[in-house]
């Protein structure tokens, strides 16, 4: 037993080798030549002030209990070599009555503790230490969920607070319901499902004891393209648009978009490492699929036009440099909403616009399915069919715009 020993900085090692026991099985190693036997319990996180902060802030919530059984730390007897066997013994079938009722009950066995969680303040510490690129979305879902229950008669009481146990799969279907008559287009399933990510957490980390959002669902048309396409025409009607206040790098960086089909995340990243310059190719790698899937990387070949709306570093060694320099998602899309205003385009155009008019456009001009899903990095043909679906609707509005036939 002695080898396996680890000893930590507090005197203390665990005698649980499975890492999903909870509670763990522990010995403290005292000065009398003892090792004193304790449990060490995990309950997940509990919300707690800080005053460094000045706010609510998540900590992990452990409880040790001490079981009162005792090991010789050097056993040098036969009798004091079983003592210590019978001793782990015991201890380890109390440590599983305790896993036992741990399941039934979070509190745990005579650890009785009050736990007064309000879910809206660990909403926010999960926002505090997230660092994920959809972070926005994140903070969309927590505020449209505190309007909720502020513009909901029956639930307004929890406006202010209210405990994880206290959010039901009654409260959750109507909240769905008010996302989808607040958003437009796939925004409320988008929101949606980074609440269903908060509510999951929770319950990893035992927060939370049930998922109230099981069998409740937003369903739409991924195959339906819900966003603004620019035309061509439109496109070039938006380039010869100028005015006073304008961004020349949210300028730049929205017209490569058009032209190589980028997100939002990805060109603000873009450094001149990406440009192979010589073979007129742009590298990358997308920030949304990293690490989750195999066709993360794109290589996008470049035109002379689109380098030279890409430009050179400060110096050849400056490739780490910025390509577009950009301020806030939020001011960026400002600046964008003014600019097509200024151009007389009627249409609502996000940042995304720029990627769905960039594969609608070159599919009208001939480019076959695969080619367009590579283009954007797409694993599989799925997700750019609706692309298609919109070059045909657009074909049919072309020919209905023709005048009336009057025979």
């Amino acid at each position: 037993m002695a080898q396996k020993k680890e000893i930590r900085g507090d005197n203390t090692y665990l005698i649980s080798q499975d890492t999903t026991d909870n509670p763990k099985l522990g010995a403290k190693i005292l000065s009398d030549g003892r090792e004193s036997l304790f449990l060490d319990y995990y309950f997940g996180y509990r919300m707690v002030y800080s005053e460094k902060l000045d706010r609510q802030v998540a900590k992990k919530d452990r409880k040790r209990e001490f079981l009162k059984l005792y090991l010789w730390q050097a056993p040098r007897t036969p009798l004091e070599r079983q003592q210590n066997k019978e001793t782990v013994e015991l201890a380890k079938k109390i440590r599983f009555e305790r896993g036992q009722q741990l399941l039934e009950s979070i509190e745990g066995y005579r650890l009785k503790m009050e736990r007064d969680i309000n879910f809206l303040d660990y909403f926010r510490a999960y926002i505090d230490k997230y660092t994920k690129k959809d972070i926005r979305m994140v903070e969309i879902a927590l505020k449209r969920f505190t309007t909720f229950l502020n513009d909901t008669p029956e639930y307004n009481k929890f406006a202010e607070k209210i405990k994880p146990e206290q959010i039901t799969k009654d409260m959750i279907m109507a909240f769905t319901e008010y996302l989808q008559s607040r958003s437009v287009g796939e925004g409320a399933k988008s929101i949606y499902a980074r609440f269903k990510k908060v509510i999951k957490y929770a319950i990893e980390h035992d927060v939370m004891l049930k998922n109230p959002c099981t069998g409740v669902t937003i369903k739409g048309d991924d195959q339906q393209l819900r966003k603004e396409v620019l035309s061509p025409e439109e496109i070039q009607q938006l380039i010869a648009t100028h005015h006073e206040r304008e961004n020349q790098n949210i300028r730049r960086a929205f017209i490569f978009c058009l032209y190589c089909g980028l997100r939002f995340c990805d060109v603000k990243d873009l450094t001149f490492a990406n440009v192979d310059f010589s073979n007129k190719l742009l590298i990358f790698e997308q920030s949304k699929t990293k690490g989750h899937s195999a066709s993360s990387g794109v290589v996008i070949p470049l035109n002379d036009g689109i380098l030279k709306l890409i430009g050179k570093p400060s110096r050849p060694d400056r490739r780490d440099e910025f390509i577009f320099p950009l301020p806030s998602y939020e001011m960026c899309l400002k600046a964008l909403k003014r600019w097509v205003k200024q151009a007389g385009i009627n249409k609502h155009i996000s940042w995304h616009c720029a990627r769905h008019s960039f594969a609608v456009n070159i599919l009208n001009n001939g480019a076959n399915i695969k080619t367009v899903a590579s283009l954007l990095g797409h694993s599989g043909l799925k997700h750019t069919e609706k692309y298609t679906r919109a070059v045909d609707s657009l074909k049919q509005e072309a020919i209905n715009s023709l005048p009336e036939l009057k025979l």
